[in-house]
């Protein structure tokens, strides 16, 4: 099932902690907004009018009344909103905010999210930081000096270029060895074995993952 199709990029709005300009910052490169349960009352506050709003609807608020057209429900409890929303979301480039800085199990949910839905090429925004799951392959033009980690979901292999230090040959997993703090010596070419890696990039370097992640061969297909 499909809610939301879009050619381009969308922005998908959860009703976690924003910081200030996330929504701005993510509405100026993805101007269609879809609104992820209680997303819809920080769309409500600021004036804004998403194209759907997806979720369970046990977070809407006084915006269950005002969007009362465009309510997608989704009952079932086995999955988060940010997943009901990703799923039937179908776009270039989904630009997630409002999923991350909040509480700690919200966040890791998110993330597992990312690598539960491979073909829906997602990045999530943060006050600080961007994350995302890396396609098979990607480019990313990206500052020396800038960090950059990898952090796998399950059992991965990655050859990088650009990297301080190299991570062809490793065999990551998240109880064994991951590849947190390291440093971009120059453009960074990521080519990974499995849908299952994480790339954390600093949030100063938004419009350099953007670029690679729409130029990125087609990624992994649905679980």
């Amino acid at each position: 099932m499909t809610i939301v199709q879009c050619a381009n990029e969308v922005t998908l709005l959860g009703g976690g902690a924003l910081g200030e300009g996330d929504l701005a910052l993510a509405l100026a490169r993805a101007p269609v907004l879809v609104a992820a349960d209680g997303g819809a009352r920080h769309a409500a506050a600021a004036g804004l009018e998403p194209r759907a709003v997806i979720g369970d609807m046990d977070s809407l608020g006084d915006a269950a009344a005002r969007f009362a057209d465009r309510l997608h429900e989704i009952a079932e409890q086995d999955s988060t909103d940010f997943d009901k929303a990703l799923r039937n979301i179908k776009a270039g480039l989904v630009l997630a905010v409002g999923f991350t800085g909040g509480r700690l199990d919200h966040e890791l949910a998110a993330f597992h999210v990312l690598a539960a839905r491979p073909d829906r090429r997602c990045l999530l925004i943060g006050t600080e930081s961007l994350v995302f799951l890396c396609p098979p392959e990607i480019a990313l033009d990206l500052v020396p000096g800038q960090p950059f980690s990898l952090f796998p979901m399950g059992e991965v292999g990655c050859v990088s270029e650009g990297l301080r230090w190299p991570t062809a040959g490793i065999a990551f997993s998240p109880a064994q060895r991951i590849g947190t703090s390291n440093e971009v010596t120059g453009p960074v070419r990521l080519r990974v074995d499995a849908p299952l890696m994480l790339a954390i990039a600093p949030r100063a370097a938004l419009d350099a993952v953007l670029a690679g992640l729409k130029s990125a061969p087609e990624g992994w297909p649905p679980r």
